[in-house]
């Protein structure tokens, strides 16, 4: 045994480290923010609403997190370009990228608006693709290190369960996650920098409040083994292995966080 080896707790420090998460004002990205902040890293939170973003940071800044915010829409080419600049410009360099602003649209498949296909795979996976590429550029390749992590989705690993949601630009959307996660890990791990995916399951958000309203939790929850949702903690370890030294010979993965719906044949 190395006995220059690091404890756990130096494995998942993050002091020193700048982290930028995008839909970061609210749900799973906040709470992203929130484990990223209180094992040290500096946050930048981008989304659309400014007023959202300064409650958030407030919100943070409670709990000791050092946090600032940039008001940004992932869809917009410009508003990428200036998000990435100007958190370089602010804070020096980015180690750890959490794209996880994200759309739906729910619509049978045969009458499904090409609008909302559109607008769904502008943000869901143009966006993270313009803004990865812009930070790996810009920061992480020169600094031959970093960490994305993408929120994905079960959505992204199968089709939704017949009579439930219908939901074919979302899937296709997060099914894309997937293989860009694991496609850009393969290109860049030789600069040492690592891109994961968390996939959630429901966890009771914005996104999410329409399908709970109309399907009920109790309902929802009979179709998931530990027969409970996502709450405002599942996310934080899972979040912090990808984003730290912890997680350093983690690469191209897929991990769902799901209480169990993805295991079911």
């Amino acid at each position: 045994m190395d006995m220059t080896s690091r404890t756990v707790s130096q494995l998942f420090d993050l002091k020193g480290k700048v982290a930028l998460v995008t839909g970061g004002s609210r749900g799973l990205g906040l709470q992203i923010a929130e484990a990223l902040g209180e094992q040290g890293a500096r946050v930048m939170l981008s989304a659309r609403k400014a007023g959202e973003l300064e409650e958030a940071v407030a919100h943070l800044r409670a709990r000791g997190i050092d946090a600032q915010w940039i008001a940004a829409d992932a869809a917009s080419d410009a508003d990428i370009a200036r998000l990435a600049d100007e958190t370089l410009a602010r804070l020096a360099h980015v180690d750890i990228l959490v794209n996880n602003a994200g759309a739906a649209w729910g619509a049978p498949a045969e009458d499904h608006p090409v609008q909302a296909w559109d607008k769904v795979m502008n943000l869901n996976i143009r966006g993270l693709f313009l803004l990865t590429q812009r930070i790996g550029k810009l920061s992480m390749v020169p600094r031959r290190g970093g960490r994305v992590i993408n929120v994905a989705s079960i959505s992204g690993l199968a089709g939704n369960v017949p009579g439930t949601m219908k939901t074919v630009a979302y899937n296709t959307s997060k099914g894309a996650v997937v293989n860009f996660t694991r496609a850009l890990a393969s290109e860049w791990g030789e600069y040492g920098i690592t891109v994961n995916a968390l996939a959630p399951g429901f966890f009771p958000t914005k996104m999410t409040q329409g399908s709970i309203e109309h399907w009920g939790v109790e309902h929802m929850c009979d179709r998931i083994p530990l027969r409970r949702l996502g709450d405002d903690e599942d996310l934080k370890g899972a979040a912090l292995l990808f984003a730290s030294e912890a997680g350093k010979h983690i690469t191209g993965q897929i991990l769902a966080v799901d209480g169990g719906v993805s295991a079911i044949a």
